[in-house]
């Protein structure tokens, strides 16, 4: 099932992508992510319907740097021997067709990151890898928007990349039993219409599964936790002469099986 979040009559609420509509149904997000039946109540067509991020507002965000072998290549830099953590602040989360705005006074280095993320379903503590896959309530898009001038000098990485609207999440949140294999998704992000980055979750250095085992074992996984999975070759950073988004630029990420999450620079 594919699950939209939106604006209708003056409310958010969820609904269920049906073609060209959406059935509406009465879910609240505990409910979709516990995997709870309701009866459909209507049906209304997507024009002009404001899609909300999928999931709200996560306890927390957790994400993974350098685990695409084609991005570690690009970079330069060495695969790790073990996932590379970092995290996102919540307050980033920002919607599938929100501004993503920053000031020039802070940042003038903002690139993009195609990513896949992962809903954890339930509390997820100490899990084997073989069974990890079974604490995914589902998937969405992310782009994992970083202000790299302030990560790199920094010399850690959550203030480059927490900014205000940096974390675009959408536009569906996706059942996991929709993706049985999430290492199988073609991914690839669009800046004004030039495709930049164009890969397969195959390229991981360490899975999903594996991830969310990493994770667990130091600390609890709860339901509407979000991991988002690393980005492929092609970001800004990686190119020759670097390439930053700008005021006015559009980008999108595109996730096979998910959807098309697009987004408009901004800056103030």
């Amino acid at each position: 099932m594919k699950w939209v979040h939106f604006s209708y009559q003056g409310r958010p609420t969820y609904g269920l992508l049906s073609g060209a509509a959406i059935q509406l149904t009465g879910h609240t997000w505990p409910d979709i992510l516990s995997g709870q039946a309701a009866v459909i109540e209507g049906e209304i067509e997507p024009d002009g319907v404001a899609l909300l991020n999928p999931i709200g507002r996560p306890g927390k965000i957790v994400c993974v740097g350098l685990n695409y072998l084609d991005h570690c290549r690009e970079t330069n830099t060495p695969p790790p021997e073990r996932p590379l953590l970092f995290a996102k602040f919540t307050t980033s989360v920002n919607d599938p067709s929100g501004d993503i705005v920053w000031s020039r006074e802070l940042t003038t280095e903002v690139d993009f990151e195609a990513e896949l993320a992962v809903i954890i379903g339930r509390r997820c503590r100490q899990a084997r890898e073989a069974e990890a896959l079974a604490y995914v309530a589902g998937y969405t898009a992310a782009n994992d928007v970083s202000a790299r001038d302030l990560q790199m000098g920094d010399g850690q990485w959550v203030r480059g990349k927490s900014l205000d609207t940096f974390c675009p999440l959408g536009p569906a949140f996706v059942t996991a039993e929709e993706i049985p294999d999430p290492q199988r998704l073609a991914i690839r992000s669009i800046l004004n219409g030039a495709v930049m980055q164009n890969s397969h979750t195959g390229e991981m250095i360490f899975s999903v599964a594996s991830l969310i085992a990493f994770c667990s074992q130091a600390f609890t996984l709860e339901p509407g936790d979000v991991i988002l999975t690393g980005t492929p070759h092609g970001v800004g950073l990686g190119r020759n002469p670097r390439v930053y988004m700008q005021d006015g630029d559009v980008i999108v990420i595109e996730i096979e099986g998910i959807g098309r999450l697009e987004n408009r620079c901004r800056v103030i």
